[in-house]
């Protein structure tokens, strides 16, 4: 099997570490493309000089324009500014849209049919941003966050229980943000729901600190936002379409009437495999969650509707 060609769009925390992870799993040859001059290129043949040590062939390269990225099977956003302590994903909307839509526009132009998973942050408004200014199809595109706020569930469940986090199994839908809808009835430790392992009140404590997991993140670093566990999400999207897993996962997918959404990306699973998002997992919610799930909807819209791009 011929090696898959991946493009990062930025070469900051997130990025490099993207690619890093990209190179030391062999999913392909990658391009890691920032406006900012040396910096791709230092971070690119950096981590090509530890290839003796981690075994990878795989050609890292650092660009500051697309032409070498042309015909990409992957493009991977990453390019924005990151939160600061007491800023929502939100605040960063027009600037990062503006960000999106310049590098979008170069991308599509040398790889019209790549398959492109989007991480800038307000995550789904920057994904629609995206679909609009590269035109691919719905199942060509989607927002990472699913797979990021799923695994923090997980992880605070594993902590918590005092298990292996393989056992783990966790579920979140809708935007990624403040108003995501983690579901603990659909969270499970070895096929056990987390609501036989845990009292409600810990069970609430956990969903509280999943919806909040990137700010408290920020609060700590005080300079940026997390980079090691959303790098490992994207890597784990891209490891079911480059080796065909056919996983079903948690993404910002462009929905069209499931649960009742219309016109937006909004966090849902969906089976993703090389042809794309090939599908779109339609759970059955109750009363409850389906309102807190069309209510991130809202805050969604709300979002797209305010862009200035």
């Amino acid at each position: 099997m011929s090696k898959k060609k991946i493009t990062v769009v930025g070469a900051g925390n997130v990025g490099a570490t993207t690619a890093q992870l990209l190179a030391y799993k062999k999913l392909g040859h990658i391009c890691l493309v920032d406006v900012v001059e040396g910096l791709p290129q230092g971070k690119a043949l950096d981590l090509m000089e530890s290839a003796p040590l981690e075994n990878f062939d795989s050609k890292v390269v650092g660009l500051n324009d697309y032409k070498e990225t042309a015909n990409s099977d992957i493009v991977i956003i990453t390019a924005g500014l990151a939160r600061k302590p007491g800023m929502t994903r939100e605040d960063l909307r027009d600037k990062n849209a503006e960000i999106v839509k310049s590098a979008c526009e170069q991308v599509i132009k040398y790889s019209p049919n790549c398959f492109m998973i989007v991480v800038t942050n307000p995550l789904d408004t920057m994904t629609w941003v995206a679909k609009k200014y590269t035109g691919l199809s719905k199942h060509r595109i989607v927002g990472m966050a699913g797979v990021l706020d799923s695994t923090r569930f997980r992880s605070f469940i594993a902590m918590e229980l005092g298990v292996s986090m393989e056992d783990v199994h966790a579920t979140v839908l809708g935007l990624h943000g403040e108003d995501m809808v983690p579901m603990p009835r659909l969270s499970s430790v070895a096929g056990i729901p987390i609501t036989e392992l845990l009292p409600q009140d810990k069970i609430d404590s956990m969903v509280e600190r999943t919806k909040n997991g990137g700010a408290e993140i920020v609060q700590m670093l005080k300079t940026g936002s997390a980079y090691y566990a959303p790098a490992s999400s994207v890597v784990n999207m891209v490891e079911s379409i480059v080796l065909e897993k056919n996983r079903i996962v948690p993404c910002a997918a462009y929905m069209e009437g499931e649960y009742g959404i219309h016109g937006i990306f909004m966090g849902v699973p969906v089976l993703l495999n090389w042809s794309g998002v090939a599908k779109v997992v339609e759970l059955e919610l109750k009363p409850e969650e389906l309102k807190a799930l069309h209510s991130s909807a809202d805050a969604v819209h709300k979002s797209v509707a305010a862009l200035k791009v």
